[in-house]
């Protein structure tokens, strides 16, 4: 019970880490060299796992936390899409297009069509897991930025942080209660969140102070799975 609700705190404090980000985007006009990929990755996560608590009985939690993030991730990508040059409005919108509407709809539609009962659920439970571990790695986007300038200013730093957090509370979870689906997610997680926040103590020390910023959080989230174990 406690790590489940340190889990579900966890997820909203993910979803919500980018505020400061974008409330620098809004005051600078400018999406600058922050990435969209994190918010395109979390909102696919967070619908299918949205799609996982509706077709599960006694998994409405999952239904909720995560419609939750949907809402707040399609705010977050609007947000960038106005204030992202033409060439990353682009590439944005196609990126939202290609996987948050046609991948999302054909997981639904075959899903549906295709499978019944338990066994829709296990397959959507295994995209979502799959998923996971994209929107885990979905920060290491910039990391050819973070090398090339020796600076962690666009580093996500909270969101790498969330991901190493909530990674390790639920590989916790699903260690305690077996659920060996849950824990390879979320054990991926734990560790890629490791790696970016050993990456972001390398170059930290050798960015300009004047240019770093406690913003170097960029969305992520999320993992819902595990609170549907």
């Amino acid at each position: 019970g406690l790590v489940l609700f340190a889990g579900n705190i966890i997820s909203v404090l993910m979803f919500l880490s980018p505020v400061a980000i974008f409330w620098r985007i809004i005051k600078h006009r400018s999406t600058e060299d922050f990435d969209s990929l994190p918010y395109v990755c979390t909102l696919l996560n967070s619908s299918l796992w949205t799609y996982y608590g509706i077709i599960k009985s006694g998994e409405l939690l999952v239904a909720t936390v995560n419609g939750f993030g949907i809402v707040v991730e399609i705010i977050y990508i609007l947000l960038f899409i106005i204030y992202a040059p033409t060439e990353l409005k682009v590439k944005t919108a196609i990126l939202v297009g290609i996987l948050d509407v046609c991948f999302l709809a054909a997981a639904v539609l075959v899903t549906q069509l295709a499978l019944q009962g338990e066994t829709r659920i296990d397959a959507v439970g295994f995209l979502g897991a799959g998923l996971n571990i994209v929107m885990y790695s979905s920060p290491l986007a910039i990391i050819r930025t973070v090398v090339t300038t020796k600076s962690v200013e666009y580093m996500p730093f909270f969101l790498s942080f969330f991901f190493f957090l909530n990674g390790g509370t639920w590989a916790l979870y699903a260690l305690l209660v077996h659920d060996y689906i849950l824990l390879v997610p979320n054990g991926t997680g734990f560790l890629l969140g490791a790696a970016q926040l050993v990456l972001y103590a390398i170059y930290r020390r050798t960015s300009n102070p004047c240019k770093n910023v406690s913003g170097v959080v960029e969305e992520g989230r999320e993992h819902e799975a595990l609170i549907s174990a």
